[in-house]
């Protein structure tokens, strides 16, 4: 979900608004789903959908039990799947089953709006958070890293259904600083964006970081290290050098390594990362905060162009998200 706002900030709004909303959760998966397990849908009592459970396959139907739960306040567990007559009829082909949850919210079995306001406000405050909900008798409470399986789902990004109990993690919206308003900066922020990172470009040169160049981004014009502090690093952002300026990399390469981001990047030759570790272990940095660092950044798949370039880089960075196990630690 993004930081601008996700299904649970969108059910809530349509709430504060006057509306009735149900929320469709994908609980469990078998074959070739179309959606991940945690993917949602937000029904409102017009029927308009916000989000997707299946790529388009089982909405319709969806959308109908959610809107007779409203009626009812009732919550129930809708399963999709090849060998049913109904799957073909939504056109659930693809040799996949898929188990739904469909719960309205704040009436009747549903999800309280005291718990999706809470929710909504650790989501904002980029606390991980993980709904917890058991199926045989709708008791539901929200939990932390605190909790063993949470923490789990937190480390790996998955939500996941154990028994008659569904773990439905929200982790902290992902988001990529890059620093420096260069050319490659240009689809590597189109990239990112797509790829579901709330992205910032931080660049204190006006001539580079310009409305002009970048239209629509979030420009900070802020000294990189300043501008790093003032975002608050944590576990779920990536940072990407780009500016080939030492005064203005090097301090953000050092705010970044203090912090737990998932991904350091930074652009240049091997030649210019030696310059740069020497510029480290002076500052104090050690041997294994320094092998944190992806330089040169990016997968090697022989990049050329800034948007090939921009490719090897959300690339690299998306594995070490997705793959926890093959980020650097020295």
């Amino acid at each position: 979900m993004s930081g601008r706002g996700g299904i649970p900030e969108a059910a809530l709004a349509e709430i504060r608004a006057g509306g009735q909303v149900a929320l469709a959760t994908v609980i469990e998966t078998w074959g070739s789903a179309p959606r991940p397990v945690g993917s949602q849908l937000m029904i409102a009592g017009d029927g308009a959908m916000t989000g997707s459970v299946s790529g388009g396959c089982v909405e319709g139907a969806v959308v109908a039990e959610a809107l007779d739960g409203l009626g009812r306040g009732d919550c129930r567990v809708l399963e999709f799947g090849v060998a049913d007559e109904d799957a073909f009829a939504v056109g659930l082909a693809c040799g996949g089953r898929i188990r739904i949850l469909v719960e309205p919210v704040g009436m009747g079995e549903g999800l309280p709006v005291t718990l999706l306001e809470e929710l909504v406000a650790r989501r904002a405050a980029r606390r991980p958070v993980a709904l917890r909900t058991r199926l045989s008798t709708w008791e539901r409470r929200l939990v932390g890293a605190e909790d063993e399986s949470a923490a789990r789902g937190f480390s790996t990004d998955r939500s996941a259904l154990s028994g008659d109990v569904f773990l439905a993690v929200h982790n902290p919206p992902l988001r990529l600083a890059i620093v420096g308003a260069v050319h490659i900066a240009q689809p590597l922020c189109t990239m990112a964006r797509l790829a579901g990172h709330d992205v910032s470009l931080i660049d204190p040169r006006d001539s580079f970081a310009s409305e002009a160049r970048f239209p629509g981004e979030v420009l900070i014009g802020d000294w990189p290290d300043a501008a790093l502090s003032a975002l608050g690093l944590d576990a779920r952002t990536a940072v990407v050098t780009l500016t080939h300026d030492p005064k203005l990399d090097n301090p953000a390469i050092e705010t970044a390594l203090r912090s737990d981001v998932f991904y350091l990047g930074c652009l240049g030759s091997t030649r210019t990362h030696a310059k740069r570790v020497a510029h480290l272990e002076a500052a104090g940095f050690g041997a294994e905060d320094i092998a944190r660092i992806h330089a040169p950044v990016g997968l090697d798949i022989g990049a050329a162009s800034p948007a090939e370039i921009a490719i090897a880089i959300m690339a690299e960075l998306t594995e070490r998200l997705r793959r926890p196990e093959t980020r650097r630690t020295g």
